[in-house]
C-alpha cells in the first residue's frame, strides 16, 4: 500500500498517473503479473528508450519495481507493479502529539496455536523442521523474520509503556501479511481475523500468498516456489471503530476495552477454521518481503477522563 499522508506530497504521483502510456504500463503489468522491458515495450509500440524514461518516472513515486534476472543470453530487467494499494488522505489527519511507538519481531509471539502447514525461519535457514508445530515452541523462533501456517494464531504481548495516568484512544498495527497457499498462489483467498484482548475486532480477507517474483528484502538461499512477498496493512482501532487501510472493517471501537497505562494489550493474527476462506497466514519481517521492516506498532494516548 502506498499512503499519501499530505495531499501536496503526492504531487510526483499525480503527475506519473497523468500519462495514458504510462496508466497502460501499469495495467499490462497487472495483466501480466510483470514482464521483461523488451516485452513490455514491444506490447505498447514504443521503444526501449521512451519506456525507461516512463519505467523511472513510475519507480520514482513507489508504483513499479524493477530487478534483474538471469535469462538464456545475459541478464534481462523485469517490471511488476510494487503496491495493491493507494490511499491519500485529502484532508489531514488530526495531530497526535501524545504516540508511542514501538516494534515486535515476528517470532516474538507469546503465545501460538497452529496447523500445518507451517513453519517458520530466521534470514539464515528454516528453523527446526517444516510442517512441524511443535517448532513454533523452539527456542530459536525468537530469531524468525518469517512464519506462516494453514488454521490458528499467533499473538503478541504488545508493550504498553505510556505515561501513567492516561488512556489508551488508539492502536495501530502496522505489517506486512498475505495468505499461505501450498507452493505459492496469487488467488488464494484467507480470512484473516484480528483479535484485541481475546476479542475479535474484525477481518480482512488476503486476496492471495505471493511468489511470481522474489520478495525484495528475501534472502537469495530462500525457496523460490515459497512465500517470497505480502502486502502491508495498516490496522487501526480508533474511537471510531476498526480500519485497515483507512477502510473500515468493524464497528469495535478502542473505547470498548477502557484500556489505560496498566492495562495489557495482545494482539492475535488468526485463521478461524469456520471462516469462509480458510487460506492460512504468513507474516514478514525485515529481511523477507517488499518491506524492511517488523511488527510496527503504534499507541495513541490521552490523560485519563475526570
Amino acid at each position: 500500500m502506498l499512503h499519501i499522508e499530505n495531499f501536496e506530497d503526492g504531487i510526483e504521483l499525480y503527475k506519473a498517473l497523468g500519462s495514458e502510456v504510462r496508466v497502460e504500463i501499469i495495467r499490462q503489468l497487472l495483466l501480466n503479473k510483470g514482464m521483461n522491458m523488451n516485452e513490455l515495450a514491444g506490447k505498447l509500440g514504443i521503444t526501449a528508450g521512451a519506456l525507461t524514461a516512463h519505467i523511472k518516472k513510475l519507480e520514482a513515486c513507489g508504483l513499479v519495481t524493477t530487478s534483474n534476472e538471469a535469462a538464456g543470453h545475459g541478464n534481462q530487467k523485469i517490471c511488476s507493479v510494487h503496491v495493491d494499494k493507494i490511499l491519500i488522505d485529502i484532508v489531514p489527519s488530526e495531530p497526535m502529539d501524545n504516540l508511542y511507538q514501538t516494534e515486535l519481531k515476528v517470532g516474538h509471539y507469546s503465545n501460538h496455536n497452529i496447523l500445518p502447514t507451517c513453519g517458520l525461519s530466521s534470514s539464515q535457514k528454516i528453523i527446526g523442521e517444516v510442517d512441524d508445530p511443535r517448532y513454533f515452541s523452539h527456542p530459536d523462533r525468537f530469531n524468525a523474520d518469517i512464519l506462516w501456517f494453514t488454521t490458528g494464531y499467533v499473538e503478541y504481548d504488545i508493550p504498553n509503556f505510556i505515561p501513567p495516568g492516561q488512556r489508551i484512544t488508539q492502536l495501530m498495527i502496522s505489517a506486512e501479511i498475505s495468505s499461505e497457499a501450498p507452493g505459492v498462489n496469487s488467488n488464494w483467498p484467507s480470512d484473516i481475523t484480528f483479535y484485541l484482548n481475546q476479542r475479535p475486532i474484525g477481518m480482512w480477507t488476503s486476496p492471495g500468498d505471493y511468489g511470481d517474483v522474489p520478495g525484495i528484502f528475501t534472502p537469495d538461499w530462500w525457496f523460490p516456489n515459497w512465500n517470497q512477498y505480502g502486502l502491508l496493512k495498516l490496522i487501526v482501532i480508533n474511537k471510531h471503530g476498526t480500519f485497515v487501510d483507512g477502510l473500515k472493517i468493524s464497528d469495535v471501537s478502542i473505547d470498548e476495552f477502557n484500556l489505560t497505562s496498566t492495562s495489557s494489550l495482545q494482539f492475535r493474527f488468526a485463521v478461524d477454521p469456520d471462516s469462509e476462506h480458510v487460506g492460512g497466514f504468513t507474516i514478514f519481517g525485515k529481511t523477507f518481503g517488499n518491506y524492511a521492516q517488523d511488527i510496527n506498532i503504534g499507541i495513541g494516548y490521552a490523560p485519563l477522563k475526570e
